[in-house]
């Protein structure tokens, strides 16, 4: 019988628990096969190794969903130590940008998304062709979503704090002015800036921008017409109108580069980016590789983006 005991245990291994902590955190078998990619029957076979192992069944059946045992609940966190010390211990082995198979998951949202991704992307695939993308909205950034590994890396202007959070500042933007230069001149008065009719984001996650809370807070009252969720529905009320949106001085470079800009008549800091991961993977060689290629991208962003303004 210790003979038996001795054997479950010694069947562990990584991926058994990283395939545990993606059904757990999905709350879906076939979420976290598509998140790990894996086949349904791939991830249902790793279940019962595991519930074989842990004398529990893990997960029941909830509606039309699943739900973690009590059980589950209290070994997410001993198969995070785990794989936290299974990486720790092959922390010095040798990354090969050429062989390298395995998904990177990003979190970020639609700006950060938009400006970085896809040529961070181009410059990861042309060394190393085996590593897929995944890239997740991260909403309002917790420590959680890096802790509970549903992302890599993280990528925000609104970085979260923890001792084992880790941050490196990519860029920094400015907020600017945009408007159709064929339909207004540039507001450069603070009274014409207040009397135009502006355009704005509100976030569905993130509520306002940054620089729309912080006029709120100094009292200066704009004459807002129309507030979209993101980003990418500001060209359409801006073309051919009179109207403004004072927004990442950076969307210029692609999704606002039809539109003329000038600096807002109202003093705001810089917008800081950055890169966020957890301390379990800041020595990872392959990680490390990832966030150079990254910080690479974000500095020709930043280049053109000063080229452009």
């Amino acid at each position: 019988m210790i003979f038996m005991k001795e054997i479950d245990y010694l069947s562990l291994d990584g991926k058994t628990l990283r395939l545990f902590l993606a059904v757990l955190e999905e709350g879906s078998v076939t979420a976290a096969a598509n998140r790990l990619g894996l086949t349904q029957s791939a991830v249902s076979h790793g279940l019962e190794r595991l519930r074989a192992v842990a004398g529990d069944p893990l997960f029941v059946k909830s509606g039309r969903g699943i739900v973690a045992t009590a059980h589950a609940e209290l070994l997410a966190e001993q198969a995070r130590q785990l794989l936290d010390g299974m990486k720790a211990f092959s922390g010095g082995a040798r990354f090969d940008p050429a062989t390298a198979r395995f998904r990177l998951t990003v979190a970020a949202n639609d700006f950060q998304r938009d400006l970085l991704l896809p040529a961070f992307f181009a410059r990861v695939r042309a060394e190393a062709p085996g590593i897929l993308l995944r890239v997740v909205p991260s909403g309002l950034p917790t420590a959680e979503m890096l802790r509970e590994e549903r992302c890599d890396l993280l990528v925000t202007p609104r970085p979260p704090e923890g001792a084992d959070i880790l941050q490196k500042r990519l860029l920094a933007d400015r907020f600017l002015c945009f408007f159709d230069g064929a339909a207004r001149s540039a507001p450069r008065s603070l009274e014409n800036y207040l009397a135009a009719g502006h355009v704005t984001v509100e976030h569905e996650t993130r509520g306002p921008l940054e620089f729309d809370v912080a006029l709120a807070a100094r009292g200066i009252a704009r004459r807002i017409v129309v507030t979209v969720q993101n980003f990418s529905g500001v060209p359409p009320f801006l073309r051919g109108t009179d109207l403004v949106a004072t927004l990442p001085g950076l969307l210029g470079l692609e999704l606002m580069r039809e539109f003329r800009t000038c600096p807002p008549p109202v003093e705001y800091p810089e917008l800081a980016m950055y890169a966020v991961w957890h301390r379990r993977n800041h020595l990872d060689p392959a990680h490390r590789w990832l966030r150079g290629i990254l910080e690479a991208t974000a500095r020709e962003a930043g280049r053109s983006g000063r080229k452009a303004g």
